[in-house]
């Protein structure tokens, strides 16, 4: 399966830029993935779309200021820090820009000292291992000097952090948001839940996975990135009451759907847990949990477009694509949403 047979064509205006004014107000492409029907809606419709008896998973994990910008010991060149993955109390895997010019002993210094990291090893992946020293809380220190790890092709400053965490946001330790669940509002959630459709939390912190672009046109030599994940017994009891009593289970974001699938079983119940998955869902992929999905729109050549691919098929997704692009949705992390059915 080739990565070029994930692309399309979109115009650089279609990059959302910054947040809609109310999270529900945004535009929502309804996918059937049946017959390939598109609808147009709104995205407080979605309740529209769902029964009683079905769950709506939500990812919980909170985004950590996890950019930080600081100068290397020596030279005073200007290096770009984003953590990605806490290996130990004080230890980090992490993104860095310029790599090139942070080697093992390499040491950085950010905000006048009040934290300083070195350089430990490199990764696989092209990023570091920082070992960090402060006095304090790390987490405060993080809040007053880090900035919020937004994507590359957002290029506007965001005026409130709140707005790149989901309102059910809890557990630190994401350096992206999940992006899907960027729609709801606490209204929303309740009438859902008003509605007789339960909403129950898993986590999975958005990591490299989620930057890492595949690089090979077989995209089958392509290598995830593990993510931790956790999923309590409750929500994998509600989950597993709703595949035996004929309700569906709805995952909000492409970071619930891996992990649904990861603790899913062949006989279509999920099993409870904690651990790290690299699991890589693309065409051909049969899903064992997840029923109804509801993302945003991806990049060309990802492996989010990927697994949305093998959800609705390649084809149907594309022609979504195309169809969101000729009525100007807006695209990616603070873009319109899609619902697939």
């Amino acid at each position: 399966m080739k990565l070029s047979e994930f692309d399309y064509f979109l115009p650089e205006e279609l990059i959302a830029q910054e947040p809609a004014e109310s999270r529900d107000k945004s535009r929502l492409l309804v996918l059937h993935r049946a017959t390939g029907e598109i609808e147009h809606r709104q995205f407080a419709d979605c309740i529209e779309y769902f029964n009683p008896g079905d769950v709506l998973v939500l990812n919980n994990t909170r985004v950590i200021p996890a950019r930080l910008i600081g100068v290397k010991e020596g030279t005073g060149a200007r290096i770009e820090v984003v953590l990605l993955k806490r290996i130990a109390l004080n230890t980090w895997e992490t993104l860095v820009k310029p790599g090139k010019k942070v080697r093992p002993g390499t040491r950085i210094t950010f905000g006048e000292s009040m934290l300083t990291a070195e350089a430990i090893s490199s990764t696989e992946a092209g990023g570091r291992v920082l070992y960090f020293s402060y006095d304090g809380v790390f987490e405060d220190i993080l809040d007053r000097l880090g900035q919020m790890p937004l994507p590359p092709y957002i290029r506007k400053e965001l005026s409130d952090r709140e707005r790149y965490q989901t309102v059910y946001a809890k557990t630190p330790g994401s350096a992206a948001a999940p992006t899907a669940g960027l729609h709801f509002t606490p209204d929303l959630l309740e009438r859902i839940r008003s509605s007789g459709i339960k909403t129950e939390e898993l986590l999975l912190h958005v990591g490299l996975g989620t930057f890492r672009p595949v690089k090979t046109e077989n995209i089958l030599e392509h290598k995830m990135h593990a993510e931790y994940y956790e999923i309590s017994p409750a929500t994998a009891a509600a989950v597993n009451k709703a595949k035996r009593e004929g309700g569906r289970v709805i995952s909000v974001g492409t970071t619930a759907s891996r992990t649904l699938e990861t603790v899913g079983g062949e006989n279509g119940m999920v099993c409870p847990g904690d651990g790290w998955t690299d699991i890589f869902i693309y065409p051909g992929y049969r899903f064992k949990i997840v029923d109804v999905l509801i993302t945003n729109f991806h990049l060309p050549k990802s492996t989010l477009l990927m697994l949305v691919s093998a959800f609705a098929g390649r084809e149907k997704v594309l022609e979504a694509y195309r169809q969101a692009v000729f009525h100007r949705y807006r695209f990616f992390s603070f873009g319109d949403a899609m619902l697939i059915v």
